[in-house]
């Protein structure tokens, strides 16, 4: 797609992010011409949706936010959610993919299964995306690509970690919910996904990981993503168990209009480009 930027009258292309959740959006647009983020919206939700409410907010964003009526070149959605399962992908077929979620999430008959192919690690992400949220986006746009939280939330750090040796705790957090991946010596040893309602919570699934890995809590090193900063509850509770906390950076090179609160927050969101 070529857009004319009427004050410069030169062409840009424009792309478009969005992530959704059950607990929140957001959405990111990329003009890669500039190589600038141009807009960055976040919406956190009241309460925990259903797949049926999110396609009503996702609505309502479209028609309340002028930003998204561009014609744009590439859009790319981000499905967030805990009904995915890693497969290696020498044990993986096409015809079993219900078999690989049925033991960790709970589906239906009627769920549209997919997958991811991660070849940083040579494994399969099958998952369920929110196929409303897909109808809905392809009415709009016609073609697009998505992915689930996983698989780009692993991809973009096995690069980091990419010839790096020692283990380190990646944990990315979202309202009500976080993602942890561990990597040691450059390959992933665990994914999953926790709830929590209370900083307690928090702490207890990422102490009874440690624990089941064999990670010290005095030397482990974990990271931090996503929305989590210095001083608030989350962090000071990791922080009276766990002394090597530091925070992830996006690695990103695009400039911003408008700076994203942290140089890790949006993680997923903006390193999908």
């Amino acid at each position: 797609m070529a857009q004319t930027n009427n004050s410069s009258n030169e062409l840009t292309n424009i792309e478009l992010s969005i992530q959704l959740s059950l607990s929140g959006l957001s959405f990111c647009i990329l003009n890669r011409n500039l190589n600038s983020i141009i807009n960055l919206g976040e919406f956190q939700f009241e309460k925990k949706l259903n797949p049926l409410e999110l396609l009503d907010r996702l609505k309502e964003l479209f028609n309340n936010q002028k930003a998204l009526s561009y014609d744009f070149s590439k859009v790319s959605v981000i499905h967030d959610n805990d009904l995915s399962a890693l497969v290696p992908q020498s044990l993986f077929s096409e015809d079993c993919l219900a078999d690989y979620l049925k033991f960790n999430s709970k589906i239906l008959k009627s769920d549209y299964i997919t997958f991811d192919t991660i070849s940083e690690n040579d494994s399969v992400n099958v998952y369920v995306p929110y196929i409303n949220i897909n109808n809905f986006i392809y009415d709009k746009f016609g073609a697009f690509t998505f992915k689930h939280i996983s698989t780009v939330l692993i991809e973009n750090i096995l690069q980091i970690e990419k010839n790096k040796l020692n283990t380190r705790v990646y944990i990315h957090v979202s309202t009500g919910h976080f993602e942890i991946v561990v990597v040691e010596n450059s390959k992933l040893k665990l994914y999953n996904t926790f709830t929590y309602g209370s900083k307690e919570d928090f702490i207890y699934y990422i102490l009874f990981t440690a624990e089941q890995l064999n990670l010290n809590p005095e030397t482990l090193k974990l990271v931090f993503l996503g929305q989590i900063e210095k001083g608030d509850k989350l962090y000071e509770i990791a922080y009276k168990y766990i002394r090597n906390i530091s925070f992830g950076s996006r690695n990103d090179t695009f400039k911003f209009e408008k700076q994203p609160k942290t140089g890790y927050s949006n993680f997923t969101l903006i390193n999908n480009f």
